[in-house]
């Protein structure tokens, strides 16, 4: 059974980042820096990504005694998810805004 749960703030801001600049390959050590996530966290959200067909993955050859590395970038499934998110959060925030916390 397939549950539609929107995905999780984390997961929104891996896609954001991977979609600033979609054709490009990104290591999972770099979009760690970049949106502050542990590898605990960062690589299943990368995994689950693939296995909806939201990422295209690769592996880099190892260099010397550099470990081979795996790369992200999104597919064009992925870009049409973050774009219908970012229509999504824009409807969602014109139609009902938040109500700011009262200043005391």
């Amino acid at each position: 059974m397939q549950r539609n749960r929107p995905p999780s703030p984390q997961t929104v801001t891996v896609l954001r980042a991977l979609a600033a600049d979609p054709s490009r390959w990104r290591y999972g050590y770099d979009l760690s820096s970049e949106v502050n996530l542990k590898s605990g966290s960062l690589y299943p959200i990368l995994v689950r990504l693939a296995d909806r067909g939201l990422l295209e993955t690769s592996w880099e050859p190892g260099v010397g005694s550099r470990p081979p590395r795996h790369l992200y970038r999104l597919t064009g499934a992925g870009r049409d998810f973050v774009a219908a998110l970012t229509a999504a959060r824009s409807e969602r925030g014109a139609a009902h805004p938040r109500p700011r916390p009262s200043e005391a």
